[in-house]
């Protein structure tokens, strides 16, 4: 038996005004067969949603990526959009909002365990991202997405076993280790821009690790937006060649000035040592 929508609604922060949307959403089609007299309707179960969510959600994706993003190139944004709209992230998203304690599923579904089914609850995730919209238009479905899907925090995905580093939990800790390993400075943190109203701020924050390690990520709060700085810079030094990392020299020199961005700031996907 699922759970009260009432109580997704106050999770999620948002009230439908048409409650069938919602119902509808997290039917599916076991639940709906079972009710159906002859063949029954599309409109009875959650599938149409879900296709249109599935659009939505893309659309929304990249508009997020290019205005957050205005110097990323097609593959930066591609590569990154290709991310957020994964089955992957989208099952952490949906476990953290708890998403299969809501659906209304078949008997025979209900007793192979559909409630944690992978593709089920991405499906009903993408059917509730077309029920937001059609309820209440693009503006509360962009809010929606921007606050559980874009900004999701990284445990979503590494509840869903599908982060890179799933052991690490603080970003800023292991870049100082690892920023001390090396003889860099310690990384130093500036919130560089605050956009958006007081209720939805978005924050930027710039992480420098001396003159030639630095980053920019964006989030919800200042705490995300650094993690994701962090994160950036990381696994970057992780990555990079011996050769090719920053002498001792070199980070001494514009350590002094690293409050402040040196030019046109990088993106944190393309943090990199100057040449």
């Amino acid at each position: 038996m699922r759970a009260e929508l009432a109580t997704l609604e106050s999770r999620i922060g948002y009230n439908f005004t048409n409650q069938e949307l919602l119902r509808r959403a997290f039917t599916h089609t076991s639940f709906a067969n079972e009710a159906r007299t002859g063949h029954g309707s599309p409109l009875d179960d959650n599938e149409q949603l879900e296709f249109l969510g599935d659009s939505v959600l893309g659309f929304l994706a990249a508009e997020a990526l290019v205005e957050r993003n205005p110097e990323f190139r097609e593959g930066g944004l591609s590569g990154r959009k290709a991310h957020l709209v994964s089955a992957a992230h989208l099952h952490g998203v949906a476990r953290r909002l708890e998403l299969g304690a809501y659906l209304d599923l078949g008997r025979s579904e209900e007793m192979s365990g559909g409630r944690a089914k992978k593709t089920l609850l991405v499906d009903a995730l993408e059917a509730l991202i077309a029920a937001i919209y059609l309820d209440g238009g693009m503006g509360p479905a962009r809010a929606f997405v921007a606050t559980h899907i874009l900004d999701a925090p990284f445990a979503a995905d590494e509840d869903a076993g599908t982060d890179v580093q799933p052991a690490i939990a603080n970003f800023k800790s292991v870049l100082q280790e690892l920023a001390q390993a090396r003889k860099l400075p310690v990384p130093r943190y500036t919130i560089i821009r605050e956009s958006g109203p007081e209720h939805a701020k978005t924050f930027t924050v710039e992480v420098r690790a001396g003159k030639d390690w630095t980053g920019q990520a964006e989030g919800r709060t200042k705490k995300v937006a650094a993690q994701r700085a962090a994160r950036a810079v990381y696994e970057r030094l992780r990555a990079s060649a011996p050769g090719l990392e920053p002498s001792p020299g070199q980070e001494g020199a514009g350590d002094a000035g690293s409050e402040e961005p040196a030019g046109p700031p990088e993106s944190a996907t393309q943090t990199c040592p100057a040449s």
